[in-house]
């Protein structure tokens, strides 16, 4: 079992930065591909961004060129620099991570308010 605990969700104003944080509660999974989704009210959840252990990464074309995904091994986490935001980026941010089997761990959620 791994724990998925997101951090750094808020208000901002648009045009400002925020940084989440995905803590993972276990070593061992630097291999596995990890990301953000996201789900706004009355809507899907959607991928905002992935990065795999070796540290590619994919986003929605949403986001790219404002965000950026990155990882630390070392302390099992990922962030989510998250930069010139906009009104339509409010959602409620998850973490998740890939397993190679059984079903993907997802993070409780944080809030990103961005108020125009």
């Amino acid at each position: 079992q791994v724990q998925l605990a997101e951090s750094g969700g808020g208000l901002v104003q648009a045009g400002g930065s925020l940084r989440l944080s995905c803590a993972a509660s276990r070593k061992g999974i630097s291999s596995n591909v990890m990301g953000w989704y996201r789900q706004a009210p009355g809507k899907q959840r959607e991928l905002v961004a992935t990065i795999t252990g070796g540290g590619w990464t994919n986003y929605a074309d949403s986001v790219k060129g404002r965000f950026t995904i990155s990882r630390d091994n070392a302390k099992n986490t990922i962030y989510l620099q998250m930069s010139s935001l906009k009104p339509e980026d409010t959602a409620v941010y998850y973490c998740t991570l890939k397993v190679f089997v059984g079903n993907d761990y997802w993070g409780q959620g944080t809030q990103v308010t961005v108020s125009s």
